[in-house]
C-alpha cells in the first residue's frame, strides 16, 4: 500500500500538467484577510509538468484546485528564500525584482503532502510491527537496521535521480530520509 500510494504521489507531482493561474495580493498578511481587501491580481506563468520550485509545482496546483486560495497560508516557508526575503534565510521585507509567486500562499500540509504523511505512518508501523513479532533484541536490532538502511539510501538515491529533499513539498526523497534516520533513532534508543 505505501508503494502503491508513492506511485500515485510521484506520477501526479511529476505528471500533472500545471497551468498558468492568478491569485489576489492581500493587503494583510493575516490569514483573516478577507478577500475582497486585495490590492490587485497577480498572474504566474507555469505552463509545464515537473516542477518542484515554489510557483509550479502540482503540490500547490492541487491544493488552489480543490481547496481555493483563501484556504492556503499566507506567510508560507518559501518566504525565507533568497529570492523572497532581504534577510534570508529568515523572514524579511521583499528584495527588488522579487518574483510575484514570493506573495502567492501555499499549504504545505496540503492534499497531496498529506499521502506522504500517511506513507509515513506505513514506516512507523513497520517499526512497530518489528517490535511485536520479533522476540530476540538482535532479531529486532538487525530489522531496524536493515529497513533503516534501506529507506536512508532509497531517499539519498531518489535525491540523486532529481528528487529533492522538500519538506515543504514532503517529496518522497524527504519522507524516506525521514524515515530511515528515525528509525536509526529508535534503534540507538533501543539500544541505551
Amino acid at each position: 500500500m505505501a508503494i502503491m500510494i508513492s506511485a500515485l504521489y510521484i506520477g501526479l507531482v511529476f505528471g500533472l500538467y500545471v497551468p498558468n493561474w492568478e491569485f489576489t495580493v492581500q493587503t494583510s498578511n493575516s490569514t483573516f484577510s478577507n478577500p475582497s481587501n486585495g490590492v490587485g491580481i497577480k498572474t504566474i506563468q507555469c505552463g509545464l509538468r515537473g516542477s518542484l520550485g515554489p510557483p509550479c509545482n502540482a503540490v500547490g496546483f492541487v491544493d488552489r484546485v480543490l481547496l481555493g486560495e483563501s484556504h492556503l497560508y499566507k506567510n508560507p516557508v518559501y518566504k525565507r528564500t533568497k529570492e523572497c526575503s532581504i534577510n534570508s534565510p529568515d523572514y524579511g521585507r521583499l528584495p527588488p525584482n522579487a518574483p510575484d509567486w514570493c506573495l502567492a500562499p501555499f499549504d504545505p500540509e496540503g492534499l497531496l503532502s498529506t499521502l506522504m504523511a500517511a506513507v509515513s505512518c506505513f514506516v512507523g508501523l513497520h517499526f512497530g510491527h518489528v517490535l511485536i513479532h520479533c522476540k530476540t533484541h538482535s532479531q529486532r536490532m538487525v530489522s531496524w537496521l536493515l529497513a533503516s538502511t534501506v529507506l536512508t539510501v532509497s531517499g539519498f538515491l531518489l535525491q540523486l535521480l532529481g528528487m529533492p529533499f522538500s519538506k515543504p513539498l514532503y517529496t518522497v526523497s524527504y519522507m524516506l530520509l525521514a524515515g530511515g534516520v528515525s528509525g536509526f533513532l529508535l534503534l540507538l534508543l533501543y539500544c541505551i
